[in-house]
């Protein structure tokens, strides 16, 4: 095996020890729960037919409403698996680092829904959104050094971070209130 085939895949040492299996399966399974519970927090927090997101005046390049469930389903599922990946290499303080830093952007992603549409304060949104693309940056750059695959994986999501970013500060422009 070549050695950038080994730093782009979950060590196959992992995948034929059932011991090690085993616990790479509860590590995702662990992603997975984390990042399902900051997408919960986020759908019990935002709903677009409230009185108050309906009032706002948003940017013409707003999508529809129908786009947002399929980008978050598709962006958490990779968000997960880019964790578990950075999980599956070997331990050592560059792992841990990603590690950590995935868990600071997944704790700004969970602040973002509550900030904005439950509290009504999109101008602390737009921080805390700006504090995500940081923390989401950096942990993609501290996942390229354990696996490029995970790092990979974190791209559609800093695109849609920067977009998300446009709009949350369109809307602060455009309701100056």
């Amino acid at each position: 095996m070549t050695e950038h085939h080994a730093l782009n895949s979950p060590s196959l040492s992992t995948l034929s020890n059932p011991t090690l299996r085993n616990e790479s399966l509860a590590a995702l399974g662990t992603f997975g729960a984390l990042t399902a519970g900051a997408a919960l927090l986020g759908a019990r927090s935002s709903s677009s037919t409230q009185a108050w997101y309906r009032s706002l005046r948003k940017p013409r390049f707003q999508p529809p409403a129908w786009v947002f469930g399929p980008a978050w389903t598709t962006l958490y599922g990779l968000m997960s698996l880019s964790a578990w990946r950075v999980w599956n290499r070997p331990a050592g303080p560059r792992r841990s680092w990603a590690l950590a830093l995935w868990g600071v952007q997944l704790g700004f992603n969970a602040l973002w829904s509550p900030l904005f549409f439950a509290k009504h304060r999109p101008r602390t949104a737009l921080l805390d959104i700006a504090a995500l693309g940081v923390s989401l940056a950096a942990y993609t750059g501290a996942a390229r050094q354990v696996d490029r695959g995970a790092a990979w994986m974190m791209v559609p999501y800093l695109a849609w971070v920067g977009f998300a970013s446009a709009l949350n500060e369109e809307i602060v422009r455009l309701n100056p209130r």
